[in-house]
């Protein structure tokens, strides 16, 4: 039987295994495909697809495009036909590749009130200066998300950890769908570990939470333990070994991302909370962006901070007795020569160059409202998916995009760039 009679039948036949957004782009895949077999056909194929820009009206308009081709390819002889295909055989598989850059978007008005009404047409989109065209596009308002919470517990934290845990308690209770969204907490110090790895359980989630504390010294010196990270024991090394002198949050960053985030699809945030001072990371600043980034998520940052934990001179520096890797200082040494780091330009650079938002708490803005901001953000997000307009199979660049609205006083939020060997690949499988 031709391919387009397969795919016919499984449209009309089952079309409820095309109602996810995912599956209902494989469709016009599929029906883009099938007009490459018939070259008078490509033109039609490409207009009906380009007028597709509503995830709701996708399947109606693929059945129509598809049955059209059908009568199309009965009633015009002389045609090559393509390879015959057996639906009865489980096996059979029609796998297409496309190119995919999807970019989530964020829009206020000049009052930082969220816009969630815009169209496609209400946006443009650039990559390296050249003009995109946007071939998907949704209002992300109720697709399945993977969260990651990242906790500094470092002594400069001990004294806002309680209020952390509770706002994040109350922030995951509402953010994760028990049937379908997923999350995982890490806690960060002089290392780095994975509290609860990804669950949809509220449980789990809080139990992790419960489980947050700042580490304790010892007279002793350590022998370089390591973190705690799936697969990898408890020895050193580059997976879950990080370890260091106070607040490994680049290592933080970069484990979530690509142990964790870089295997999940759909839409992925991570939340940090945490001063944005890092000490000890093997990890650099730029490598763990780079890291959030090839795993195309978002990360919002959350500065807390307590300035009575730092000494009063400027200088900069952490008790390292009983650190692994802290070398021979002893005695609650500090290092007064050291300046500190801006902790607030560091999280902005982090959140800005990923899509994300930081957000510093206050008396006037306290975390639980923060947290009900960032949700209020998750819930109104729009995805818009292009096909870049060159693409090399061996591109490991980076990428620069800029969306934009077309309307002048409203702002857009979105990741400014990509790695050319990150983009997506959907496959379309048909035959079942």
């Amino acid at each position: 039987m031709p391919i387009y009679k397969v795919l016919l039948h499984a449209l009309t036949t089952n079309p409820q295994v095309f109602l996810s957004h995912r599956q209902l782009i494989h469709a016009s895949v599929w029906f883009i495909r099938i007009a490459a077999y018939r070259p008078d056909c490509v033109a039609q194929a490409t207009d009906i697809c380009m007028s597709i820009n509503r995830t709701r009206s996708f399947l109606s308009t693929v059945v129509f495009a598809v049955t059209a081709l059908a009568f199309s390819h009965d009633s015009t002889p002389g045609q090559t036909t393509p390879p015959a295909v057996d639906p009865s055989d489980s096996s059979t598989k029609i796998s297409v590749k496309v190119n995919v850059v999807n970019v989530l978007a964020t829009v206020r008005d000049k009052h930082g009130k969220i816009v969630s009404n815009l169209t496609k047409d209400d946006f443009t989109l650039t990559e390296d200066g050249r003009p995109q065209s946007v071939h998907y596009f949704s209002r992300e308002t109720d697709l399945a998300l993977t969260l990651g919470l990242l906790v500094d517990t470092s002594l400069s934290q001990r004294r806002v950890l309680d209020q952390e845990r509770i706002a994040s308690h109350s922030f995951l209770d509402q953010m994760v769908r028990e049937d379908r969204d997923k999350a995982f907490i890490i806690h960060f110090d002089r290392e780095v570990e994975l509290l609860q790895d990804l669950t949809s359980s509220h449980q789990k989630l809080e139990e992790a939470l419960q489980a947050l504390k700042t580490p304790e010294f010892t007279d002793t010196q350590g022998n370089g333990g390591g973190g705690k990270w799936p697969g990898s024991g408890q020895g050193g090394g580059h997976r879950g070994g990080h370890h260091g002198g106070g607040t490994t949050l680049y290592d933080a960053i970069f484990l979530a991302s690509d142990e964790l985030m870089r295997k999940q699809e759909g839409r992925k945030a991570l939340v940090l909370l945490t001063d944005g001072v890092d000490r000890g990371s093997k990890e650099t600043l730029d490598a763990a962006i780079e890291s959030a980034q090839r795993a195309n998520t978002v990360v919002y940052s959350i500065l807390f901070k307590d300035d009575e934990s730092y000494p009063r001179g400027g200088g900069f520096g952490r008790p390292t007795i009983g650190f692994p890797g802290g070398g021979g200082h002893r005695g609650g040494q500090r290092y007064p020569n050291e300046q500190r780091p801006d902790g607030k330009k560091i999280l902005e650079r982090i959140s800005k160059e990923t899509g994300g938002r930081l957000f510093e708490v206050s008396n006037k803005r306290p975390i639980d409202q923060i947290y009900s901001e960032i949700t209020e953000e998750l819930r109104n997000q729009y995805n818009l998916g292009y096909t870049p307009d060159r693409v090399a199979s061996n591109d490991s660049s980076y990428h620069k995009i800029q969306v934009a609205a077309k309307q002048k006083d409203l702002i857009v939020q979105a990741r400014d760039g990509y790695y050319g060997n990150t983009i997506v690949s959907p496959s379309a499988t048909g035959g079942r």
